[in-house]
């Protein structure tokens, strides 16, 4: 069951919002902490013990920590020696901390990455001519367990750090961590944003109804129509990359990016609905990340949560260290204010994207997609002043049409170069793809049928262009900060109802679904 599937959309959703709603306020947040552990069920089955194992930890963490810090002030209130007892206690807090998030990676770990250690930690072995000892163990992962790993850890920093209270209600707790529309793919929210509301039980609003309704609407337009129309054509060149010229490998790389952001945005969409219809604001995930203008302003617009936990949970506890703040010091001082500051930046910059990498899969290609971000925005951050200096002399204005132009198609061929490594099978086939565009380039297969043998009709194509087309102009109203739903809500009511019998209408026509079309799941909840 996922949120595009026919018995998500026509059965349990309905049946969860009717029973939400005849429910009387004090027990809606039962309701949706069972069809959230139904919905688990449904995927994962008796793998739901982590996320009740998970749960649990997490919940008593919290109030140890809490707990320590009250025993830390009764301390305090009697001890002559204040200094050696904050020491002792801070100590027992970090102890505590480390514990919790200790036990919540090792899950990860060991569920999701124990076979690529083993597996490469057996590659090195070999090299020396060592025998390997340890075998290889598959484990079957629960769904979400990326998503909800990263909230657990970021309630017990901010309780670690006294942001937010420790809930003492453990009900509440584990409805922030199993919600069902983010468990899938996220977005991944912080406690202080949804808890409180997941928890309140408010009631089903008509505005919110119909918002919530038109955001799922948009999502499965996305989904289905780019998004499941494209699968066919992006799988055949993905999984036998030699049998396609270096052309043919650029529109692969091309249309997976659309893919991508359709099918992951889509889903987004579609849980940031669910919640409005709930009462519940989910943040959101993405702002037209490909109308940004350097590569660090897109990761800004792009899964933007995973940026945002990132920033907070690797990049400044990095920085902030004795060693950050001395290296960055030291970095300055010797290196000038810019190429100080950009020298000091690369190590925290470093374990963000490392992290981000790894966050994304077991595969070194993953990896390497972290480090080629990596390189990219450091490259952009250490040339920017040059590129001032430069745009001035030649008096180029930076913000009219043209330069604007310059900057989409620079950061749109480092974006598709991304993810075709991201969507390689592995490190090496990433080479070869992008070799192949240099060494086996032939224009005749934009002539000769050969992308109508992928698994994909003219209609397809036809399908995907309106729809791309669609996504572009929505995101250029929207770019313009122009709400197309608040629009909507000022028409009187039979224009209202006809846009969205039409939008019903579109999706219906030009989805992907039926008889020849496969379901396809949704990419990110893979990761």
């Amino acid at each position: 069951m996922t949120y595009n599937s026919p018995l998500y959309l026509f059965a349990f959703f309905p049946l969860v919002l009717a029973a939400y709603y005849i429910s009387p306020q004090r027990h809606r947040s039962r309701v949706l902490l069972l069809a959230s552990y139904i919905f688990f069920y449904s995927i994962s089955g008796k793998l739901l013990i982590y996320l009740l194992l998970s749960t649990l930890l997490i919940h008593h963490t919290g109030l140890w920590l809490d707990h320590c810090r009250s025993e830390e002030k009764k301390e305090l209130a009697v001890t002559q020696d204040k200094k050696a007892s904050k020491a002792v206690f801070a100590k027992k807090r970090r102890h505590i901390l480390w514990f919790g998030i200790g036990f919540q990676l090792g899950i990860l770990l060991l569920l999701k990455y124990s076979n690529f250690f083993v597996s490469n930690l057996n590659d090195v072995m070999n090299l020396f001519s060592l025998k390997s000892i340890l075998p290889a163990t598959h484990f079957v992962v629960p769904i979400g367990i990326s998503f909800y790993t990263l909230q657990a850890v970021s309630y017990l920093v901010d309780v670690y750090y006294e942001k937010i209270k420790p809930d003492d209600n453990l009900e509440r707790l584990a409805l922030y961590l199993a919600f069902f529309p983010t468990l899938m793919e996220g977005p991944i929210s912080r406690y202080s944003q949804v808890a409180e509301s997941l928890y309140e039980g408010k009631q089903i609003q008509y505005k919110n109804l119909t918002y919530g309704l038109q955001r799922i609407l948009w999502g499965l337009f996305k989904k289905l129509i780019i998004a499941d129309r494209l699968n066919p054509l992006v799988e055949s060149i993905f999984n036998t990359p030699g049998n396609y010229s270096g052309i043919t490998i650029i529109i692969g790389a091309v249309l997976y990016t659309f893919q991508l952001y359709a099918d992951f945005s889509g889903c987004i969409d579609m849980t940031i609905g669910a919640g409005e219809i709930l009462g519940v604001t989910i943040p959101e995930n993405f702002r037209q990340p490909f109308f940004a203008k350097t590569a660090s302003e897109f990761w800004r617009r792009w899964h933007i949560t995973l940026g945002t936990w990132l920033k907070d949970y690797v990049f400044y506890p990095i920085s902030l260290t004795k060693f950050g703040k001395k290296l960055g010091k030291k970095s300055r001082e010797k290196f000038g204010k810019h190429l100080g500051q950009v020298l000091s930046t690369s190590l925290p910059l470093f374990g963000v994207w490392m992290a981000n990498g790894f966050w994304h899969g077991t595969g070194w290609h993953y990896i390497f997609f972290g480090m080629y971000y990596l390189a990219i925005i450091l490259f952009e951050n250490l040339t920017e002043p040059a590129v001032v200096t430069l745009t001035n002399a030649l008096h180029i204005n930076r913000e009219r049409i043209p330069y604007r132009i310059f900057q989409t198609v620079k950061l749109l061929i480092i974006v598709f170069i991304g993810e075709l490594f991201f969507a390689a099978r592995s490190l090496s086939q990433g080479f070869q793809m992008f070799a192949s565009i240099f060494t086996g380039f032939n224009w005749s297969v934009l002539t000769d049928g050969s992308l109508l043998k992928l698994g994909v009709s003219i209609q397809d194509f036809f399908a995907v262009f309106f729809g791309l087309v669609t996504l572009l102009i929505v995101g250029v109203i929207h770019e313009r900060g122009i709400s197309i739903r608040d629009r909507i809500s000022t028409w009187r009511m039979p224009a209202r109802f006809g846009f969205l019998y039409a939008a019903i209408i579109v999706v219906l026509i030009l989805g992907a679904y039926g008889e020849g079309y496969l379901p396809v799941k949704l990419i990110y909840a893979g990761f």
